[in-house]
Order: C-alpha cells, then sequence, then structure tokens
C-alpha cells in the first residue's frame, strides 16, 4: 500500500499537517510520502490518497483543487481522505468546538472540487476533516489586520496536533498492511 498525503499549502501549516499524516502512516507500517499535489505527476502510482489544502474564502487553493480535477478517474477507484485547514474554527484566539472536528464553519465544510462525502457525484471520500491553522499578522492584509483587532481576534498557531494525530492512526488502521501489488497493475 502506497498512499499519497498530497498538500495546497499557502504559508507551510498545511505542508507540516500533511508531513505529521506521513509520518504516522509511516510509523504504523504503511508506505506513505506527502509531496505538494502540483508536484505529482502520476497519481496511478498511488493506492490511496490523503489529500489537504488551506482554505481561502471556503475554497481550496487552485493547485489542490486542479490535482482533484485532474485526477478524478484515478481518485474515483481508491481510497481518499481529505483535510482543509484554515482559520474558521479560531474565533477570539480560541478554537471554536461548536461544530466539531468536521464542522466550525457553521456546519459547512469547506468546498473540495469534485468530491462528495458518499458514492455518488464526484470522487467517493472517506472522511473529510477541517483543522484549524495557523494565524500571524503577515498572512492577512491591512484590511484583515484591522478586522481581526476589531474582532478581538489573536494570533498564533491553533493546530491541534493529538487531534490530527488521531485521524491519521484512523486512517492507518483502514488500509491494508504487507506487500501489495503496484498500484498501476492490480487491475
Amino acid at each position: 500500500m502506497f498512499v499519497l498525503v498530497g498538500y495546497a499549502s499557502e504559508y507551510g501549516a498545511t505542508r507540516q499537517i500533511a508531513e505529521r499524516v506521513a509520518s504516522l502512516l509511516l510509523y504504523e507500517g504503511v508506505r506513505a510520502e506527502a509531496r505538494p499535489m502540483a508536484e505529482v505527476g502520476d497519481a496511478d502510482r498511488y493506492d490511496a490518497f490523503v489529500l489537504g489544502s488551506a482554505v481561502r474564502r471556503r475554497r481550496w487553493l487552485q493547485e489542490g483543487s486542479r490535482f482533484v480535477r485532474r485526477n478524478r478517474a484515478v481518485l474515483a477507484g481508491r481510497p481518499v481522505w481529505l483535510f482543509s485547514v484554515g482559520t474558521a474554527r479560531v474565533r477570539g484566539g480560541r478554537l471554536d468546538t461548536r461544530g466539531g472536528a468536521r464542522g466550525g464553519t457553521g456546519g459547512k465544510a469547506p468546498k473540495a472540487p469534485g468530491c462528495a462525502s458518499g458514492p455518488r457525484g464526484g470522487v467517493p471520500v472517506r472522511d473529510h476533516r477541517f483543522f484549524p491553522g495557523v494565524v500571524m499578522p503577515g498572512q492577512l492584509s491591512p484590511a484583515g489586520r484591522l478586522l481581526r483587532w476589531a474582532g478581538h481576534g489573536r494570533y498564533g498557531d491553533f493546530r491541534n496536533w493529538p487531534e490530527i494525530e488521531d485521524w491519521a492512526a484512523g486512517i492507518a488502521r483502514s488500509l491494508p498492511r504487507g506487500p501489495q501489488p503496484p498500484a498501476g497493475r492490480r487491475r
């Protein structure tokens, strides 16, 4: 089993989450690598996918969206998990837990193109998690900093590493162990 932990990161927080997920999968005995989705040439060489993107205006970054659209046929036949990283779950410098691990955005997950949480339409996804990210002044426009100040927002790293690691461990438990035929040759 060879897993791509693909990511689209703007400031590095999503990349770090992807690297942590890949490390945990490796620790659990699942062959995995973390790579920017923009650099993945042949998606068919992977047996499963954990794909994540930073979220801007409730949408994935373009490189993540492009990867999903370009590889829809491959993704549709393999296990896929998604994660989105943003600041929607961070209110006033604290984590907003009203929506739980999958919400915090008014109960709506960020839009990942061509994906569905079930078997109908798009790419079937086993799970889609929204993780809080990092908010630093240099990431915001002057207007964004003003709005954050007016809303009593704080800056910092709001990632919940135990939550991320538990999610990754669940993925590892659901994947087969041991030698598997290469993805492109198993059909």
